[in-house]
Parts: structure tokens; C-alpha cells; sequence
């Protein structure tokens, strides 16, 4: 029989663990909001996020520069999930979202005829009172779920999964109905993975790399140089809100995610930029796109913006030959 002390520490360290899991949860609440004002000031084009925004709550104004660094990070990621989909644009494919909370990416991609003639299984997975919530927002809108049918007659599928990634490094983990693993895969962590303890991580893309048996990539957006004084502050002030970057001192820099991903087994190749570099490169952000941008709102806050920028990156790395196809000509150096 367990002593009355343990039982009482075990119940202890449970409800810390249920705190720092809703503090994760509702992070998305920020990054709703963040992509709420962008879209309002017309940083981004997505009339979805209106949909999937609790009903009632005002729009919020964030700083110029967040909106930016919204509208880069966004852009991004869109490029290279494009190139991926475009890439073989007859052979179906599969794109798995991790901690995907309240992001729009494929009522907006569907919404655009991105898929094109593929054949595209969406899957996005998150914690449960977060998937209830989206799912439950989807389902009182008659153009999300509209969309989600039309997807389906078309032979794309969206799905929802109520799942801890932690679960993913057990034993016997459990199985994630409808995926493929015949099918080439793109993986998404948006500030995600970065929650996890870097074994936890490092252990769900395991599961990932294992069950999946074709071409298989990562795009990770994640924050970076924490030991800098202004990655200090940043850690510091995340802290402050009970938010703990667990990946952040290993994975520290843009070299540090490549070889990562190298060690993940995305070993065909790898890339990274900071936030910085994506908006100043023309591969990326066309002159045209940062002239429109700059005009949206006046931003004074020229040096901070560039700090900011920098601490953030977009990495991606890849094994398999339709990725190559896909992303070659966009591998980085620091």
C-alpha cells in the first residue's frame, strides 16, 4: 500500500503537469490572436480565421512588429508546403500538422485550389480540449465544414486527432487512424515540439520516421539564440508567464536545428533562416511584398524588429527524393 506522503506527491506533480499542459494549450489563444490582427490589417489574406476565433472576443492590435513576424512565418511555411504539394503535382500526399490548435492552413490551401490534382490526407494533431474546440467551431460553420465535405469528394481528407504527442513515446504507442505510410509526408511544428523535452521531441519524430515508410520532411518554426541578451530577456519574459522552451539551449542556433534534423534522420538535406533573413531575401519575400508590407502600418521600431526577427527561425530538413525535388535549391548556411 503506498504511503500517504507519496500519494500526495504524485497527486502534486500531476496537477503541475495538468498547469504547465493548459499554459501550452493556450498558447494557441496567442497565436490566434496574432494571426487575428495580421489579418485584419491586411498583412495576411485569410478569411478563415474568423471562423476559428472565439466568437465575441474583440480584434486585437498587436505590435507592428509582430504582425511582420506573423505575416513572415506564415509566408514561409506556405512556400514550402506549396513546393511540396507541387511537387509529382498527380501523386497524393499527406501532411501532418503537430499542435496544430486554431491554424487555418488547410481551409486556406483548399479554399485556393492548392491541392491541384492531388490527393492530399490532412491531418492535425492536438490536445484534446483544443481539437473539441476546433472541432466544435468547424462544425457551427457552414463554410468550414462545407469545405471539409467538398475536400472529401474531391479525395482530400481533414482529421482531426485528439492526441498528447507524448503518448507517441511510449512502447505501444497508439495508432493515428487513416495515416498512410506508403504516402509522402510533410511534418509541421509551429512552436510545438519545443514544449517537449528535447528526448520527448526528438522521440515523436522517431515515431514519425518509423511508421512512414515513403518520402518524409520537417518544417519547424521555433525560436533560437537564447543566450544573447536579448534572447535572455525573451526567455525570461516567457518564463514570467510560466512558459518553459524546453529544445530552446539545444537547439540554439540555425546550425544546431540542421544538424538536428540530420540526427532526426532527415538526412537528404536541411535548411534554416531566421525570420530576418526570410523577410531581407527576395527568394523568400519579393521587394514588391516588403513594399506592400511597410506600407500597412509605420514601423519605428527598426532595431527591435531586426532583434526579434533574428530569435526566431523557419528550419526544414528532408529524406527521399520528392523533397529534393521539392525544396533542393533552397538549403541555407548560417
Amino acid at each position: 500500500m503506498a504511503r500517504e506522503d507519496e500519494v500526495v506527491n504524485d497527486t502534486s506533480e500531476s496537477d503541475a503537469e495538468a498547469g504547465r499542459d493548459r499554459i501550452v494549450q493556450q498558447t494557441d489563444q496567442d497565436a490566434s490572436s496574432s494571426r487575428m490582427s495580421a489579418v485584419s490589417l491586411g498583412y495576411l489574406d485569410d478569411p478563415f480565421t474568423r471562423g476559428l476565433y472565439p466568437p465575441g472576443d474583440d480584434v486585437p492590435k498587436r505590435y507592428p512588429i509582430i504582425n511582420r513576424g506573423t505575416y513572415v512565418r506564415t509566408k514561409a511555411i506556405d512556400q514550402l508546403v506549396t513546393r511540396f504539394i507541387e511537387a509529382s503535382p498527380k501523386q497524393n500526399k499527406q501532411i501532418i500538422s503537430l499542435g496544430a490548435g486554431s491554424d487555418t492552413r488547410f481551409f486556406r490551401f483548399w479554399a485556393d485550389r492548392a491541392f491541384g490534382g492531388s490527393g492530399i490526407e490532412y491531418h492535425e494533431l492536438d490536445f484534446e480540449a483544443n481539437v473539441n474546440r476546433k472541432r466544435s467551431m468547424i462544425r457551427g460553420s457552414t463554410q468550414l465544414s462545407g469545405y471539409v465535405d467538398q475536400a472529401e469528394k474531391g479525395g482530400s481528407f481533414y482529421r482531426l486527432h485528439a492526441i498528447d504527442l507524448r503518448d507517441l513515446t511510449a512502447k505501444s504507442p497508439p495508432i493515428i487512424p487513416g495515416l498512410d505510410a506508403e504516402l509522402p509526408t510533410l511534418l509541421i511544428s509551429e512552436c510545438c515540439l519545443c514544449y517537449l523535452p528535447p528526448d520527448a521531441a526528438a522521440s515523436v519524430l522517431q515515431y514519425f520516421t518509423m511508421h512512414v515508410k515513403d518520402s518524409l520532411a520537417l518544417i519547424l518554426y521555433e525560436p533560437i539564440r537564447p543566450f544573447d541578451a536579448f534572447g535572455k530577456t525573451m526567455v525570461s519574459n516567457l518564463a514570467s508567464r510560466g512558459i518553459h522552451l524546453q529544445t530552446l539551449k539545444r537547439y540554439s542556433s540555425l546550425e544546431a536545428q540542421r544538424h538536428r534534423l540530420r540526427l532526426a534522420g532527415f538526412d537528404t538535406g536541411q535548411g534554416a533562416r531566421d525570420v530576418y533573413q526570410l523577410w531581407e531575401s527576395n527568394e523568400w519575400t519579393s521587394q514588391a511584398e516588403r513594399d506592400r508590407v511597410e506600407r500597412l502600418e509605420w514601423l519605428d521600431e527598426i532595431e527591435e524588429w531586426k532583434l526579434l526577427a533574428s530569435h526566431y527561425c523557419v528550419a526544414w530538413g528532408w529524406r527521399g527524393d520528392m523533397f529534393d525535388e521539392a525544396w533542393k535549391d533552397l538549403r541555407s548556411t548560417e
